[in-house]
């Protein structure tokens, strides 16, 4: 069976290991910057429609040394591109490079293209386009010092598209990704079960968290709601009726939450937002949403679990549904917390309520700030190091008891 590839967030890779064994019944070993699986037809689209944490599934090619774009050439016309692709399709190729020798990773990328063109030209007298926003075949190409990997991707548009996104947005938005939401979820041991407790965002701002813990508590793939590149591949047309199955069993699976998820914001359009992002993931009943100020709003239970990627800037100030309060929601990490801004005084706030009323509660906080605990009064019971795209964050744990509080218990 081949070496499946699923890249990840830095990070990630141990849960994604986990999550993949469970899912394949066999190991998986964490790589750099992902994980690999040995696997078939069938455990890609399993993983595809399952996987919370993974960014793609990738499925080997060739791999090889190189020197040059013509040895890149060469490593790929030795796939059987009739296998993957017809002349009236599409192809696109994707290159990554880590120290390497090629000068243009766009040459490198158009010798990939012609491999695939010039071998689908001799076999059927036709050669497939190119279509750089949705592509037939999708191809990754990752050359290192003098090693290249050559994946096709059976994902198509990354994984952490879940489908329910609205495209339009709101303005000035800049959401967690859900491969990031799930992953904060995994390393809190979260999984949507009754044993684990209520959880509670309480700075949802988009949603993003509550949605994927809705999710889990509900028992809904990931990728139920979306399509993916393999459905469009001749490798996979013969393994599409097990497909359809997969995804009538995963809809019947679906059931009522099993633990309650809370949610809020300080910004009415936000809140109203999120609930909007909820019901198009088909769990707005799974999640109870309330406008509120997080330095205000009580425990919405005895005990549970905080899961919150904290706003910086102008979502800390209630405005409702002023402008100001959705263009704060870029992260602005260092800027905020060097300069005397709004975030320290926040933090501290948000220390001081939740030792007054959150305890018996576990606070799972991201955050590119290392020295988040120091500025809450807090200690720490667990760091977990975590890449928010290309932002080197912290996924801090508090275990909230009364007196939490340094200095001042």
């Amino acid at each position: 069976m081949p070496a499946l590839f699923l890249p990840c967030a830095g990070g990630v890779e141990a849960l994604l290991a986990d999550e993949v064994s469970r899912l394949a019944g066999r190991p998986a070993q964490a790589g750099r910057g992902g994980v690999f699986v040995d696997g078939d037809e069938r455990l890609a689209m399993l993983l595809n429609l399952e996987c919370r944490l993974a960014q793609r599934v990738l499925w080997p090619l060739a791999e090889g040394e190189y020197r040059d774009e013509h040895d890149l050439y060469a490593l790929a016309r030795r796939v059987d591109w009739p296998a993957w692709i017809t002349p009236a399709q599409t192809l696109k190729v994707d290159t990554s490079a880590w120290r390497s020798p090629l000068r243009s990773l766009h040459f490198a990328a158009l010798r990939i293209k012609d491999a695939v063109c010039d071998a689908l030209r001799e076999a059927t007298g036709a050669r497939p386009g190119v279509d750089t926003r949705q592509p037939h075949l999708p191809l990754v190409l990752f050359a290192g010092p003098g090693h290249a990997a050559l994946y096709a991707d059976t994902s198509g548009e990354p994984l952490f598209k879940r489908g329910w996104r609205d495209a339009g947005g709101l303005k000035g938005e800049a959401p967690l990704k859900e491969t990031l939401a799930a992953a904060m979820l995994a390393a809190a041991g979260w999984q949507g079960r009754a044993s684990d407790g209520p959880l509670f965002d309480p700075c949802c701002g988009a949603g993003t968290i509550a949605i994927e813990a809705a999710q889990l508590a509900c028992g809904i793939a990931p990728g139920i709601a979306r399509g993916f590149a393999f459905e469009r591949l001749a490798l996979f047309a013969p393994h599409l009726a097990a497909w359809r199955r997969m995804q009538r069993e995963a809809r019947e699976r679906v059931h009522a939450p099993r633990v309650a998820v809370f949610a809020g914001d300080v910004s009415f359009r936000m809140t109203d937002f999120a609930a909007h992002n909820a019901a198009r993931a088909g769990v707005r009943h799974a999640i109870d949403f309330k406008t509120a100020d997080a330095l205000q709003r009580p425990a919405p239970a005895p005990a549970g679990t905080l899961m919150l990627n904290p706003p910086y800037g102008a979502r800390l100030e209630p405005r409702g549904t002023g402008s100001a309060a959705v263009a704060g929601m870029a992260p602005r990490a260092r800027e905020d917390f060097d300069d005397g801004g709004d975030a320290p005084r926040f933090f501290g706030a948000l220390a001081a309520h939740w030792k007054r009323g959150y305890a018996g509660w576990t606070a799972w906080v991201l955050s590119p700030e290392s020295r988040l605990p120091s500025l809450m009064r807090l200690k720490e019971s667990r760091r977990v190091p975590m890449w928010n795209g290309p932002i080197e964050c912290r996924l801090f744990r508090f275990d909230l008891v009364a007196g939490s509080l340094r200095d001042g218990g």
